[in-house]
């Protein structure tokens, strides 16, 4: 377990489940209390509790678990085991190569293909929902004023200024629950084609003319030249400058995300404005932003907390157990009551890292062996 981690890869339930499907499910003793499951919980679902976390380790043919394992970890694996996990395989080279060596099939949770059929696996998504609803709550908690617009016998109070850039799931989310806040809220985002979304959820849509943009194939927005920055940047500050709350979630997948609010429009706020930057873990949309710590700038509150989904354990662990379910469950061969490592599937290779001590994704495999 991860220090201040509360989510859980299974619950009870979902222990249930894969009980159901004749696996034999052990548990680590004491995992599911900061998230509110008690060990007798995980019992009557049918799983036994272990607090020898090595031989857990050691023993298993198939560990499920939300972060990436420590390196030292990887030598207790044994050959062939299935791991299946967040891996961070863009960045995390050494950690990739000790799978490999060890033999293990790792399975990362990022890499899951983004297509219809595989949407109830992707935890990517599901977790960026609920940060994208966290975010909203932190900047709630944060500006001395309320969101709605509130009509009293001692005067009218306006509606916040709510500005959103990037309108990805975790951005479309964060401009719902600010609409239900009763907050006005702007978005931006560097894919027209989400505007329509954007304008379906009551927010008003932010257009820039950055030339051509769009998304990956994989529906990510793709990386944006400096000039297109530089662009972006020019005409959002005079948004960000009137806006009471700005919420940023641009990410570029396996990259360093892009600054896009610099410290001059931070500055440019109102004091007693309030900044949540999503990526601040990662390298951060917002100049000034630090990695989980609230710091004023200017008098402007920035909030780089990571970690989001977390602060709503119970339900991001209740979604990430239903997406590791339904990969384990649709890859599952009923037969050997096992997990079937199938390259011809429609989902697995698109995820799986390393397999009988080879990296096998070809992605990965480059980025790794190139800067070898």
């Amino acid at each position: 377990m991860h220090p201040g981690e509360n989510r859980v890869p299974v619950i009870p339930d979902v222990a249930k489940k894969l009980v159901r499907l004749g696996a034999e499910v052990t548990v680590e003793s004491g995992m599911g209390a900061g998230s509110g499951f008690s060990d007798e919980e995980y019992r009557e679902a049918g799983a036994t509790i272990s607090s020898d976390r090595n031989t857990l380790i050691g023993s298993a043919d198939i560990i499920l678990r939300i972060r990436k394992p420590a390196l030292d970890e990887v030598s207790l694996m044994k050959k062939g085991c299935i791991h299946i996990s967040f891996l961070d395989p863009f960045n995390e080279h050494e950690l990739v190569k000790a799978l490999q060596a060890q033999g293990v099939t790792a399975i990362s949770m990022e890499m899951i293909p983004r297509t219809t059929r595989s949407q109830k696996m992707d935890a990517l998504s599901s977790q960026a929902n609920l940060a994208g609803y966290v975010m909203v709550m932190l900047a709630a908690q944060h500006l001395p004023r309320i969101f709605p617009m509130m009509m009293t016998p001692a005067g009218t109070l306006k509606p916040a200024k709510v500005f959103v850039i990037g309108a990805g799931v975790a951005g479309l989310q964060a401009i719902a629950t600010a609409k239900r806040l009763g907050a006005k809220v702007t978005a931006f985002d560097t894919r027209p084609v989400v505007a329509e979304q954007v304008q379906s959820l009551g927010a008003k849509f932010l257009e820039i003319d950055l030339g051509d943009t769009g998304e990956t194939s994989g529906g990510y927005a793709k990386e944006l030249t400096p000039e297109q920055i530089q662009l972006q940047r020019d005409a959002q500050k005079a948004v960000i400058a009137e806006s009471d709350v700005v919420i940023t979630t641009a990410q570029v997948f396996g990259r360093k995300p892009p600054v896009i609010v610099t410290r001059d429009m931070v500055e440019g706020m109102a004091p007693g404005s309030v900044v949540v930057d999503m990526a601040a873990e990662t390298g951060g949309n917002v100049e000034g932003s630090v990695p989980n710590e609230v710091v004023d700038v200017n008098g402007v509150t920035v909030v780089g907390q990571g970690n989001l989904a977390n602060e709503v354990c119970r339900d991001a662990s209740q979604m990430y157990a239903a997406n590791l379910f339904n990969l384990v469950e649709d890859a599952w061969d009923e037969e050997a009551s096992s997990f079937k490592v199938d390259f011809d599937h429609d989902i697995l290779p698109g995820c799986i890292i390393t397999h009988d001590g080879a990296i096998v994704h070809d992605t990965i495999k480059n980025i790794i062996e190139g800067g070898a």
